[in-house]
Formats: C-alpha cells, sequence, structure tokens
C-alpha cells in the first residue's frame, strides 16, 4: 500500500524512498509477531477454546501496546514530516503511512489469516479440531 501513495501522490521514489518501505515492513513484521507470539501463548493456555475467540482475546490483550507504539512512532514521524525539511519529507511521510498501514494490518488482518488458513485442522475422524480430541474432551 505503501508503494501505491508513491504512485498516487506522485512522490518522487529514491534511495531514501526504499529505506522507508524496508523499515514499514520490519516495523509491521515486528508488530504482527507480536500479536502471533500471543495467540501461540493462548493456544497452549486455552486449548479448549474456540479459535475466533482465542485470536480475539489475543488481540484484546496486545491492543494497548499495538495502539500506543504505532501512536508514538507516528507522532515522531508527524514532527519529522512537518520540521524535517525537503529532504527527509518523502521518507517521513511513506513511514507515516506505512506505520498507519501496519498497525491497521497487525490489529485487522493478522488474526482473520489464522482463522482462513486454519490453525487448528479438523480432525482426521471428523471430530472436534485440535487438542481436544486427543484428551477425549466432553
Amino acid at each position: 500500500m505503501t508503494i501505491g501513495l508513491f504512485v498516487v501522490t506522485g512522490m518522487e521514489f529514491n534511495l531514501t524512498s526504499i529505506a522507508a518501505l524496508l523499515t514499514v515492513v520490519g516495523y509491521s513484521l515486528n508488530d504482527t509477531v507480536v500479536v502471533y507470539d500471543r495467540i501461540r501463548e493462548n493456544l497452549k493456555r486455552y486449548p479448549r477454546m474456540p479459535l475466533p475467540i482465542l485470536i480475539d482475546a489475543a488481540i484484546n490483550q496486545t491492543l494497548s501496546r499495538t495502539i500506543l507504539t504505532g501512536a508514538t512512532t507516528m507522532l515522531a514521524l508527524l514532527a519529522l514530516c512537518l520540521f524535517g525539511g525537503e529532504l527527509i519529507r518523502s521518507f517521513s511521510i511513506a513511514m507515516l503511512f506505512g506505520v498507519a498501514v501496519g498497525t491497521f494490518s497487525s490489529i485487522y488482518v493478522a488474526g482473520p489469516l489464522l482463522i482462513l488458513f486454519k490453525l487448528r485442522p479438523s480432525a482426521p475422524d471428523g471430530g472436534q479440531p485440535g487438542p481436544a480430541v486427543a484428551r477425549g474432551g466432553a
């Protein structure tokens, strides 16, 4: 989406823009790993919990950290954009947009992808998915 920003706005795509893109990818990936790690912890802690509820709980547990990190980063990038000068403006605009999109994707896209890719596959006998089947759940 950040590359699309360059196309739509007609901003110059140079080495600082590539640095911004790589930084945004790293930022978004790190933020998504935090959410996925919490989901992994909750999978061990609550093996019988339905997956959508478990993912929702994990996202709620990391929501304040994700939003505060994104807001703090965007505040610093806004200052760079306004007061940084012309040389760093394309970098800071790309980063500002990318951090906003990366924070959004960590909250709203990361969890549903796990449901889409069936994190807990169905049991071969057609029973309940996941560890509850192995324990003979009731």
